[in-house]
């Protein structure tokens, strides 16, 4: 396994260094070839790294900068800010060659806009596009994009997220030939925005993509389509939907100490009701989901890794996001889709 070293952005995220700088120690503990730039205040990194065996600490760089970018500040503020900030010297040290891959919990805007800026879109991709993956009842996972990057889109967009989305699907899953849907409000082609409905038209002729139509929101975690495409406004809010959805019954199914407490009614009944409509085996599935695993969205479409992580992530999660940026930096993803590029 090959040496790589990723640039954080330490100061990212709604707590910052007290989650980041935990998960970069769990991350280089699970990953011995794994060296972490670290860029953020030192004054408050360094009371969380004394306790640190030297062994790691070997593996650790910290880049003192004193200013970060709020994720209160809109995209145009925070850009023209953003000099010396930990998120743009975690993406400048990308664009130098100093690390292969970013993972930041920071303003998502700001992320993509500099991302965009500094590190540039692959040829011929109007628009990088924000893709994670999602759990399905299944046992296997989906991809979907964009999440968030871009709020309108065009049916080119539409179309370059799906290739895109296609090329991920086959790297990161092991998939061939993975099945592209179009998430709408109906599977009946006059459904839909006409940049939907002319997405569809370019993806169905398109015979190197395995295109099968529409798929509506309740179809999603049910495995029906390996890639699920949509512009970003839509993406982000199903994306959180379903993340809200899936923590509060898992809270349910492992229990929550007030419903233990009173013995309500609520969960007997509802534990009864999610075994019945679930296929066999895919509740016990479903108790098993860790929504952890699944934090971070990956920036797909420019020259370099980049990840971002949820704002609010835990220890767990953003060491997930961290390998998750080690692992497309050792499959080459970006040189992959590039390569995906010219075959459509």
């Amino acid at each position: 396994m090959s040496r790589l070293t990723l640039a954080l952005d330490a100061m990212g995220g709604d707590i910052g260094p007290r989650i980041t700088i935990p998960a970069s120690i769990k991350a280089l503990e699970q990953d011995p070839t794994l060296s972490l730039l670290l860029f953020g205040d030192s004054q408050q990194i360094n009371p969380l790294l004394h306790s640190v065996p030297d062994h790691l600490k070997q593996r650790l760089t910290l880049c003192h900068c004193a200013r970060e970018i709020e994720n209160t500040q809109g995209l145009a503020y925070a850009l023209r800010r953003s000099k010396g900030t930990s998120m743009r010297l975690a993406i400048e040290a990308v664009q130098k060659g100093e690390a292969q891959g970013c993972v930041s919990a920071g303003n998502t805007a700001a992320l993509m806009g500099l991302s965009k800026i500094i590190l540039q879109p692959l040829p011929g991709i109007e628009r990088p596009a924000l893709i994670s993956m999602i759990p399905t009842m299944t046992g296997e996972r989906s991809v979907m994009l964009d999440l968030g990057a871009n709020i309108e889109c065009s049916a080119e967009n539409l179309y370059q997220f799906a290739i895109m989305g296609s090329i991920f699907a086959e790297n990161s899953l092991g998939l061939v030939f993975p099945r592209v849907a179009l998430l709408n409000i109906g599977i009946e082609e006059i459904k839909g925005y006409k940049s939907i409905r002319d997405a569809a038209e370019m993806l169905s002729r398109n015979t190197g993509l395995n295109y099968i139509g529409f798929i509506e929101g309740d179809l999603l975690l049910n495995g029906k389509a390996d890639v699920i495409v949509h512009d970003g406004f839509v993406g982000n809010v199903a994306l959180k939907t379903l993340e809200g959805a899936t923590k509060n019954v898992i809270t349910l199914f492992k229990g929550n100490a007030t419903l233990n407490k009173t013995n309500h009614l609520l969960k007997p009944l509802f534990t009864w009701l999610m075994k019945k409509l679930f296929l066999k085996g895919s509740y016990q599935r479903l108790k098993q989901i860790n929504p952890d695993q699944y934090n971070g969205a990956s920036l797909v479409g420019l020259t370099a890794v980049v990840v971002k992580s949820h704002g609010g992530a835990n220890v767990d999660g953003f060491a997930y996001a961290i390998a998750d940026a080690a692992l497309q930096v050792r499959q080459q993803i970006p040189a992959k889709i590039l390569a995906g590029l010219a075959k459509y």
